[in-house]
């Protein structure tokens, strides 16, 4: 994994760890919060080994995969097993899998909950010696207090709880602050030395843009991405005919954008944005356009929310549309680039989602859209990262030279969501499961 020498969360947080006391880690994303605490689990299931021995709760599913990727690579030579227990995959399957007693669960709170709930008796989680909230910021808040209740009425007292998050809430203060059990001993706390909680390796800009003409600036900033970035631009792999022979390369037609044939595809970036239904919308426009790109929303299938991530990890598409679900502790190398299509509600989410970039000391790059009804959003962004935006123009006519083909594309991607009916299933869904909960 190329780990040379700890960062401080791991220099911190290993040792309080191994000696058997709870932690709470505070450290910037991009940090090794994840080797912080799996490390410390693989040493002492070593020492006594059995299953369910950690317990790892996390408030996505992609994240959730992630760090069952780390242990089994940090534990390949303890022949670890991890069981991923998350929603939007078969549960029997999953069920099969606990009753095999994994030795580190990694799970969404509610999906265990319903394992928890429909277990036969063939597993349990009494003897777990670890609980790990990672991104604990968001697990601490009313969306997962029911089914952290009710996995803290089974999980035994006597284990080491951690906490890890990049953003210190009242919650975590108060859990900090609180007076220990009888025979338990105060949290180790580590909190970042510095109150900026963006790296210096980020530079965080901001173009004003009317909300109604945001998408030919998006396209004129994929084609032309800013020069700090463009050496990151990466080639598709090469698709293999079978028996592993490369394929013959297709005829396109030559246009201006590219000597080769095709439209010059950005470097590796992010679009984040607040709806499912815009994710989707902006995934068609760009493909539309040429730049090839794919989407991560909860609209999707687990199959195609992981597809999406492995199509952008391995560079085939070289721009990812997502919602927030794709905005914490994903690790994904070498991201130039990250553009706030909506900028978030929240401003720790911001920390989030510029995160994805400037990991592990390479250099980055956000920019935001901000349009006119986002000016209290952007000052409380500022205040939340102690930085102020440092703003970016876009040559006004060079963006406009391609409206009559974004326009074009707007309509076509609106008429391909509206004839595919999207996320009806979903509402159709929510509305049943209203109708039973006031029946």
């Amino acid at each position: 994994m190329s780990i040379r020498a700890p960062t401080e969360v791991q220099s911190a947080c290993i040792p309080p760890l191994l000696a058997g006391k709870d932690c709470i880690g505070n450290a910037k994303t991009g940090s090794g919060k994840t080797i912080a605490f799996a490390l410390p689990i693989l040493q002492k299931l070593l020492v006594d080994p059995y299953g369910i021995f950690a317990l790892v709760l996390t408030p996505t599913r992609e994240l959730a995969f992630q760090i069952s990727d780390q242990f089994n690579v940090l534990g390949a030579a303890l022949n670890i097993r991890t069981a991923v227990i998350v929603g939007g995959m078969d549960m029997m399957t999953q069920a099969i899998e606990l009753e095999n007693r994994p030795h580190v669960i990694v799970a969404t709170p509610g999906r265990m909950v319903d394992h928890l709930d429909s277990s036969r008796g063939g597993w349990d989680l009494s003897r777990v010696k670890f609980l790990v909230l990672d991104e604990a910021d968001r697990l601490l808040t009313s969306t997962f207090t029911s089914a952290l209740s009710r996995l803290f009425e089974v999980l035994p007292k006597e284990r080491q709880t951690c906490l890890f998050t990049a953003t210190l809430t009242p919650s975590i203060e108060s859990i900090a602050a609180a007076p220990p059990r009888t025979g338990k001993e105060r949290p180790f706390v580590h909190r970042m030395k510095e109150s900026i909680e963006t790296v210096s390796t980020l530079k965080q800009h901001y173009i004003l843009v009317p909300s109604h003409v945001r998408e030919p600036y998006l396209f004129y900033l994929l084609c032309n991405p800013p020069e700090s970035t463009v050496h990151l631009r990466r080639a598709p792999p090469e698709t293999k005919e079978k028996h592993g022979k490369p394929a013959k390369p297709t005829k396109k037609k030559k246009t201006e954008d590219d000597e080769e044939g095709g439209l010059l595809q950005p470097p590796p970036t992010i679009v984040f944005c607040q709806r499912p239904w815009t994710a989707a919308y902006l995934t068609l426009l760009l493909k539309t356009l040429g730049i090839r790109s794919t989407a991560l929303h909860s609209r999707l299938t687990q199959r195609e929310r992981l597809a999406s991530l492995a199509l952008f990890r391995a560079s085939v598409v070289p721009v990812l549309v997502s919602t927030d679900v794709g905005a914490r502790g994903l690790d994904i190398e070498d991201v130039a680039l990250v553009i706030n299509w909506d900028l978030p509600r929240e401003p720790e989410e911001y920390t989030h989602r510029v995160g994805r970039t400037a990991r592990a000391g390479r250099g980055g790059m956000a920019i935001s859209f901000v349009t006119e009804h986002d000016e209290e959003r952007v000052l409380g962004i500022e205040a939340r990262i102690n930085t102020e935006l440092e703003e970016m123009t876009l040559p006004e006519e060079k963006v406009l030279e391609k409206l009559n083909a974004v326009s074009t594309a707007k309509r076509l991607a609106k008429m391909e969501l509206h004839d595919s009916h999207f996320g009806q299933r979903e509402d159709i869904r929510k509305a049943k499961q209203r109708k039973r909960e006031e029946a």
